[in-house]
Protein backbone atom coordinates (compact mmCIF):
# COMPACT_ATOMS: atom_id res chain seq x y z
CA UNK A 1 0.00 0.00 0.00
CA UNK A 2 1.19 3.44 -0.91
CA UNK A 3 -0.06 5.82 1.80
CA UNK A 4 0.64 9.51 1.43
CA UNK A 5 0.03 11.51 4.61
CA UNK A 6 -0.16 15.28 4.52
CA UNK A 7 -0.08 17.03 7.89
CA UNK A 8 -1.60 20.48 7.49
CA UNK A 9 -1.54 20.73 11.26
CA UNK A 10 0.61 19.11 13.91
CA UNK A 11 -1.59 16.30 15.20
CA UNK A 12 0.12 16.15 18.58
CA UNK A 13 -1.05 12.57 19.04
CA UNK A 14 0.54 10.33 21.67
CA UNK A 15 1.02 7.66 18.98
CA UNK A 16 2.66 7.46 15.56
CA UNK A 17 -0.17 8.48 13.22
CA UNK A 18 1.47 6.96 10.13
CA UNK A 19 2.01 3.61 11.82
CA UNK A 20 -1.55 3.64 13.22
CA UNK A 21 -3.04 4.62 9.85
CA UNK A 22 -1.13 1.91 7.98
CA UNK A 23 -2.16 -0.71 10.53
CA UNK A 24 -5.89 0.03 10.42
CA UNK A 25 -5.98 0.57 6.65
CA UNK A 26 -4.30 -2.82 6.18
CA UNK A 27 -6.89 -4.41 8.48
CA UNK A 28 -9.76 -2.76 6.60
CA UNK A 29 -8.42 -3.77 3.18
CA UNK A 30 -7.87 -7.32 4.40
CA UNK A 31 -11.41 -7.44 5.81
CA UNK A 32 -12.84 -6.12 2.52
CA UNK A 33 -10.71 -8.65 0.62
CA UNK A 34 -9.32 -5.97 -1.68
CA UNK A 35 -7.54 -7.87 -4.47
CA UNK A 36 -5.25 -4.99 -5.44
CA UNK A 37 -2.27 -3.11 -4.10
CA UNK A 38 -3.60 0.33 -3.27
CA UNK A 39 -2.77 4.00 -3.16
CA UNK A 40 -4.45 6.30 -0.65
CA UNK A 41 -4.06 9.91 0.48
CA UNK A 42 -4.67 10.94 4.10
CA UNK A 43 -4.74 14.59 5.11
CA UNK A 44 -4.71 15.67 8.75
CA UNK A 45 -6.11 19.17 9.09
CA UNK A 46 -7.88 21.55 11.47
CA UNK A 47 -11.54 22.45 11.93
CA UNK A 48 -11.38 25.60 9.81
CA UNK A 49 -9.87 23.85 6.80
CA UNK A 50 -12.28 20.93 6.94
CA UNK A 51 -15.18 23.38 7.37
CA UNK A 52 -14.17 25.09 4.12
CA UNK A 53 -13.92 21.77 2.27
CA UNK A 54 -17.21 20.58 3.74
CA UNK A 55 -18.88 23.79 2.60
CA UNK A 56 -17.38 23.63 -0.88
CA UNK A 57 -18.21 19.99 -1.61
CA UNK A 58 -21.27 19.31 0.54
CA UNK A 59 -22.68 22.81 1.07
CA UNK A 60 -22.52 22.25 4.84
CA UNK A 61 -20.86 25.24 6.48
CA UNK A 62 -19.48 23.61 9.62
CA UNK A 63 -16.52 21.47 10.53
CA UNK A 64 -16.92 17.71 10.38
CA UNK A 65 -14.74 14.90 11.64
CA UNK A 66 -13.85 13.20 8.37
CA UNK A 67 -14.45 13.56 4.65
CA UNK A 68 -13.99 10.86 2.03
CA UNK A 69 -13.38 11.43 -1.66
CA UNK A 70 -13.57 8.10 -3.49
CA UNK A 71 -12.04 7.63 -6.93
CA UNK A 72 -14.10 4.53 -7.72
CA UNK A 73 -17.82 4.66 -8.45
CA UNK A 74 -19.28 1.53 -6.90
CA UNK A 75 -22.80 0.58 -7.98
CA UNK A 76 -22.82 -1.88 -5.07
CA UNK A 77 -20.56 -1.58 -2.04
CA UNK A 78 -17.27 -3.45 -2.45
CA UNK A 79 -18.21 -4.79 -5.91
CA UNK A 80 -15.65 -3.43 -8.33
CA UNK A 81 -16.85 -2.19 -11.73
CA UNK A 82 -16.67 -4.96 -14.34
CA UNK A 83 -14.74 -2.80 -16.79
CA UNK A 84 -12.28 -1.53 -14.21
CA UNK A 85 -9.21 -3.31 -15.56
CA UNK A 86 -10.14 -2.41 -19.15
CA UNK A 87 -10.24 1.24 -18.04
CA UNK A 88 -7.02 0.98 -16.03
CA UNK A 89 -6.11 4.63 -16.64
CA UNK A 90 -9.25 5.67 -14.71
CA UNK A 91 -8.58 3.51 -11.66
CA UNK A 92 -4.90 2.62 -11.41
CA UNK A 93 -1.65 4.51 -11.13
CA UNK A 94 -0.15 3.36 -14.41
CA UNK A 95 3.40 3.75 -13.08
CA UNK A 96 2.92 1.56 -9.99
CA UNK A 97 -0.13 -0.54 -10.90
CA UNK A 98 -1.76 0.44 -7.60
CA UNK A 99 -5.50 0.96 -7.34
CA UNK A 100 -6.17 4.62 -6.50
CA UNK A 101 -8.76 4.54 -3.73
CA UNK A 102 -9.12 8.25 -3.04
CA UNK A 103 -8.63 10.78 -0.29
CA UNK A 104 -9.44 10.87 3.41
CA UNK A 105 -9.38 14.18 5.28
CA UNK A 106 -9.52 14.11 9.08
CA UNK A 107 -9.96 17.05 11.41
CA UNK A 108 -7.46 16.45 14.20
CA UNK A 109 -9.45 18.79 16.46
CA UNK A 110 -12.72 16.89 15.90
CA UNK A 111 -10.92 13.58 16.37
CA UNK A 112 -9.67 14.67 19.80
CA UNK A 113 -13.00 16.28 20.76
CA UNK A 114 -14.96 13.14 19.89
CA UNK A 115 -12.52 10.84 21.67
CA UNK A 116 -13.06 12.92 24.81
CA UNK A 117 -16.82 13.07 24.29
CA UNK A 118 -17.12 9.30 23.80
CA UNK A 119 -14.63 8.50 26.57
CA UNK A 120 -12.18 6.46 24.55
CA UNK A 121 -8.56 6.94 23.45
CA UNK A 122 -7.72 9.26 20.56
CA UNK A 123 -6.13 6.25 18.81
CA UNK A 124 -9.50 4.52 18.81
CA UNK A 125 -11.26 7.58 17.34
CA UNK A 126 -8.54 8.09 14.74
CA UNK A 127 -8.80 4.42 13.73
CA UNK A 128 -12.59 4.59 13.64
CA UNK A 129 -12.54 7.65 11.37
CA UNK A 130 -10.17 5.91 8.96
CA UNK A 131 -12.26 2.72 8.89
CA UNK A 132 -15.42 4.77 8.37
CA UNK A 133 -13.77 6.57 5.47
CA UNK A 134 -12.33 3.40 3.90
CA UNK A 135 -15.84 1.95 3.85
CA UNK A 136 -17.06 5.09 2.04
CA UNK A 137 -14.21 4.70 -0.46
CA UNK A 138 -15.54 1.19 -1.13
CA UNK A 139 -19.07 2.43 -1.76
CA UNK A 140 -20.68 1.93 1.64
CA UNK A 141 -22.99 4.63 2.97
CA UNK A 142 -25.17 5.37 5.99
CA UNK A 143 -27.90 7.63 4.65
CA UNK A 144 -30.65 5.04 5.17
CA UNK A 145 -31.21 2.88 8.25
CA UNK A 146 -30.43 -0.39 6.45
CA UNK A 147 -27.22 1.00 4.99
CA UNK A 148 -26.27 2.45 8.37
CA UNK A 149 -26.66 -0.90 10.12
CA UNK A 150 -24.52 -2.65 7.50
CA UNK A 151 -21.81 0.00 7.65
CA UNK A 152 -21.76 0.09 11.45
CA UNK A 153 -21.50 -3.71 11.51
CA UNK A 154 -18.46 -3.62 9.23
CA UNK A 155 -16.86 -0.82 11.27
CA UNK A 156 -17.25 -2.80 14.47
CA UNK A 157 -15.88 -6.01 12.97
CA UNK A 158 -12.83 -4.30 11.48
CA UNK A 159 -12.01 -2.48 14.73
CA UNK A 160 -12.62 -5.61 16.81
CA UNK A 161 -10.39 -7.72 14.53
CA UNK A 162 -7.72 -5.03 14.87
CA UNK A 163 -8.03 -5.14 18.67
CA UNK A 164 -9.11 -1.50 18.82
CA UNK A 165 -12.01 -1.21 21.20
CA UNK A 166 -13.59 1.45 23.34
Amino acid sequence: MNLVIEKETDPGFDFDCEEAARFIIDKALEYLKCPYETELNLTLTDNESIRQINNEYRQIDRPTDVLSFPLIDFEEPNVFPEDMEERAEDYFDLDTGELMLGDIIISVEKCKEQASEFGHPVLREFSFLIVHSILHLFGFDHMEDGERAVMEGHQKKILDEAGITR
